[in-house]
């Protein structure tokens, strides 16, 4: 039984660090954000610009529509 007990305990602790690991890769990633908002705003103009594109073709083109949507909505991934 002691060694059902040693692993559970360490998969509690495993699981911990990883989420903290998380925690600290997502505040990271708001401190940089906070620090460079341009990187930001250019990223949501360009998306917005092929939304707005996307919706004139939609009549016209609608598997050109889907593929502006598709990179629009990566654009934040990279």
């Amino acid at each position: 039984m002691p060694i059902l007990g040693q692993s559970l305990g360490a998969n509690v602790s495993g699981r911990f660090a990883d989420a903290f690991k998380v925690l600290i890769d997502e505040a990271c990633m708001l401190a940089e954000a906070l620090l460079s908002p341009r990187r930001i705003i250019e990223d949501v103009e360009q998306m917005r610009a092929l939304q707005v594109a996307a919706d004139t073709l939609e009549a016209t083109d609608p598997w050109r529509a889907d593929v502006l949507r598709s990179r629009a909505s990566r654009i934040g991934l990279r």
